[in-house]
């Protein structure tokens, strides 16, 4: 046999023995087929979701306390045009009309979550409950079922009481346990005779990281290199703490469960075949989602995380990891603490080996030795960070299925938005979106993955955090400007309704009528922009062709190209 053969085979079987030892994830393996048409198994739920500062508004009614998202959003500089969520959709006053929408798409589930400060104004048990607030999310659970709809309910997504984070720092307190653990179980009490599903946290990954490492995000901390591991450390143990709080205290009585929603993108090696390139792309994702699954699953951090935090912190000077450690009783009251796990997923990246030299100073982001790459040809209609890449997510979810035990998946956030001015209510981009990721998650499915329900983000256009209101997720477009804050149902509405009726994808023929249909809808002269200023001048005039969003969108467009030309000549 040739020496170059022989390097070849040697190569080969090293790279097997390497992919083999990995949780028997194929990194190598291609995933990226044709459409697969078939449907979900009987059960199958589906859903779409929001939050609370990103959609009630009413910041400050009825007893509400200040959330550090009330106070970080007030701030100059922090969000795009300062843009706030004090009115947002209103959600806190039409939720009742907000159901009737989830009910005309024939939605299974609603994704929720309560505000901390909006039940307990302090974020402290002992000192006041609201039950104004209380008595709201009643109103909304009952509603709710009232309609059939189950309600998934988030304990926390991102609006940590104010008081909480000036008195004791917040998530980098270790307090924060104690007080989460009492502001649970208060939820469990009032509401778990009719909530099933409970999640602890939305993304803890963007609380730790852009809330105490970059600060683009509330509070608005820079404690690089520290701020990070530390709040994602109080985070994991609050989440074990609430676990066994509901498994001893309420599970026998209420049936319910208890998870954890976790954002992570994919990461891809730029050359499947370079080992480099793959332990890199494996290091980004245990990174990002193994940091906070791997001690709900396994009892501690990754093992890759603490090697190399441990041997950069070393290279620092310094006398121990900047990486938080678990006691071994921490680590067994850790393992096994979710009954279900929420993933939420929008991206992808192309992952490659990069060093970064400590001598810089490490952060989070210089920790993990990686370069993120993106293939200029993926779609980005929306967000700057997220590109449409389907084939990513049924990646995403055979890795969970390999790593974890295969463990119960809910789809808990997906989606897709754009970033105009004006929104095109003909959202084609949207259903291509769900389209592909849907797909892509039915042949997880088909792979043996355990995916119980799929959560569209978002039901409305809302509050976008630091870039305010420029971009909109949302199958409902939201007129922001408007009093009523009127919703209007972009062509994803029916194109999402048809693939809930269908429990999936059917046949190639039937599928390709749904977006031809959904596209007319919202072209007919019938949608109406109802804008309430101009109703009463509306019904005044005779034979009046009221326009399109669209429309309006050129109008304005047209007005503005008049006001340039003019002042140019």
């Amino acid at each position: 046999m040739a020496p170059h053969r022989v390097l070849r085979l040697c190569h080969m079987l090293v790279l097997a023995l390497c992919v083999s030892s990995n949780a028997d994830f194929d990194w190598t393996r291609n995933d990226r087929g044709s459409f697969y048409y078939g449907t979900f198994p009987t059960g199958f739920s589906w859903g779409a979701g929001s939050s609370a500062y990103q959609t009630e508004g009413a910041w400050n009614k009825d007893g509400k306390g200040m959330s550090i998202w009330d106070v970080f959003s007030h701030k100059k500089g922090k969000t795009y045009l300062n843009d706030t969520g004090d009115s947002s959709c209103e959600g806190y006053y039409k939720f009742k009309d907000d159901i009737s929408l989830m009910k005309d798409l024939k939605l299974n589930h609603y994704r929720f979550s309560i505000s901390w400060p909006r039940i307990l104004p302090t974020g402290i048990r002992s000192e006041q409950v609201n039950e104004k607030g209380i008595q709201y999310y009643n109103d909304l659970i009952n509603q709710l079922l009232e309609n059939k709809i189950t309600p998934i309910v988030t304990l926390y997504h991102w609006d940590l009481p104010q008081a909480l984070e000036e008195h004791y720092g917040g998530w980098q307190n270790s307090s924060m346990i104690d007080f989460f653990n009492d502001y649970a179980n208060l939820c469990f009490e009032r509401f778990g005779n009719r909530v099933k599903y409970w999640i602890t946290f939305n993304n803890p990954w963007s609380v730790a990281v852009e809330g105490y490492e970059t600060g683009e995000h509330a509070p608005g901390l820079k404690l690089r290199g520290t701020g990070a591991y530390r709040a994602a450390h109080n985070i994991i143990k609050a989440h074990t703490r609430v676990w066994h709080t509901y498994d001893i205290k309420w599970r026998s009585k209420q049936k319910g469960m208890v998870g954890i929603s976790l954002s992570a993108d994919w990461g891809e090696p730029v050359d499947v075949t370079n080992q480099k390139d793959i332990e890199a792309a494996e290091r980004y994702v245990q990174f990002y989602f193994g940091w906070f699954a791997t001690p709900l699953f396994n009892g501690d951090y990754p093992q890759v995380m603490k090697d190399y935090v441990g041997r950069k912190s070393a290279q620092q000077g310094l006398s121990t990891s900047r990486l938080p450690t678990f006691t071994s009783q921490e680590k067994s009251y850790n393992k096994g603490s979710c009954d279900f796990l929420g993933i939420g997923h929008f991206t992808t990246r192309y992952i490659t080996q990069k060093n970064y030299p400590s001598n810089r100073g490490s952060n989070y982001f210089t920790d993990r030795d990686v370069a993120e790459l993106v293939d200029p040809h993926w779609p980005d209609p929306g967000s700057e960070w997220l590109y449409s890449v389907p084939w990513g997510f049924r990646r995403l979810l055979n890795f969970v299925k390999t790593q974890y035990g295969n463990p119960m998946i809910y789809v808990t956030e997906n989606g897709v938005s754009e970033k105009m001015m004006c929104t095109e209510l003909c959202d084609e981009w949207r259903m291509q979106y769900l389209k592909e990721y849907i797909n892509e998650m039915l042949k997880a499915v088909n792979d043996g993955v355990n995916v119980k329900g799929y959560t569209a983000w978002s039901l409305l256009d809302k509050f976008e955090w630091d870039e305010g209101y420029s971009e909109r997720f949302g199958l409902y477009y939201v007129d922001f400007g408007s009093k009523n804050k009127q919703r209007y149902p972009k062509a994803s509405v029916q194109y999402y309704k048809r693939i809930i009726s269908s429990n999936g994808f059917p046949n190639q023929r039937e599928i390709e009528s749904w977006k031809r249909k959904a596209t007319e809808t919202c072209s007919s002269s019938n949608q109406l922009l109802a804008a309430d200023p101009l109703s009463s001048h509306m019904e005044m005039v005779t034979e009046i062709v009221v326009p399109t969003v669209s429309t309006l969108c050129i109008l304005i467009c047209a007005i503005f190209l008049m006001f340039l030309l003019r002042a140019r000549f």
